[in-house]
């Protein structure tokens, strides 16, 4: 039974609250009371004229200090107003990211050797190196072809030595002199290019 009251009287207090809380005095309401607007300073005595009470509404008798509870009136935005599916235009955004660089491929000559021909090309991000290809490497038996591979596999890529030292000067990879000299000469070639 105890429950069941407090039950009732929670509902009730609720229900209350939202009827208070959504029977808040809408700005045209204020305005029609004389009441400040959007921070607007009301002047006593301005020579405006005491508001109309809305129809309906009663008088309180003389010594009753409680107002009367407004009405809720349906108004229309104010022309100046934009509806709701348009937007005000706003002020162009401006970007807090640097501009990024560009990139750009460079591509170094041919450099010929004994046991091949060997071409490198570098790609840039402003002056920076940041990628690097061996277009051709010596092919023309399987051991050139694996000292290709080894060249290749140290200096070139996004993580090779080139990207790591940011020049031509690298460590010559073992057994493959011919190779590692050609490669060197053709990139330092590309980076002057890029120069």
């Amino acid at each position: 039974m105890r429950r069941a009251l407090l039950a009732i009287t929670g509902l009730a207090a609720s229900t209350t609250a939202m009827v208070v809380l959504k029977g808040g005095p809408d700005t045209t309401q204020v305005a029609a009371q004389g009441l400040p607007v959007d921070g607007q300073p009301v002047a006593p005595g301005a020579g405006s004229a005491p508001p109309e009470a809305p129809a309906g509404a009663r008088e309180a008798p003389a010594g009753d200090t409680a107002s009367p509870r407004p009405t809720r009136t349906t108004a229309r935005p104010p022309a100046s107003r934009p509806s709701a599916g348009t937007r005000a235009p706003s002020a162009p955004r401006t970007s807090s990211k640097p501009a990024q660089p560009s990139t750009r491929t460079v591509t170094g000559p041919v450099v010929e050797n004994e046991y091949g021909n060997v071409q490198v090309q570098i790609t840039l991000s402003g002056s920076r190196i940041v990628n690097v290809v061996a277009l051709e490497l010596p092919e023309e038996t399987a051991q050139s072809d694996q000292r290709s591979e080894q060249v290749d596999d140290r200096y070139s890529g996004t993580a090779g030595l080139v990207v790591q030292q940011q020049s031509a000067d690298l460590d010559t990879v073992s057994g493959a002199t011919a190779t590692s000299e050609s490669y060197r000469r053709s990139l330092q070639a590309a980076i002057d290019r890029a120069g």
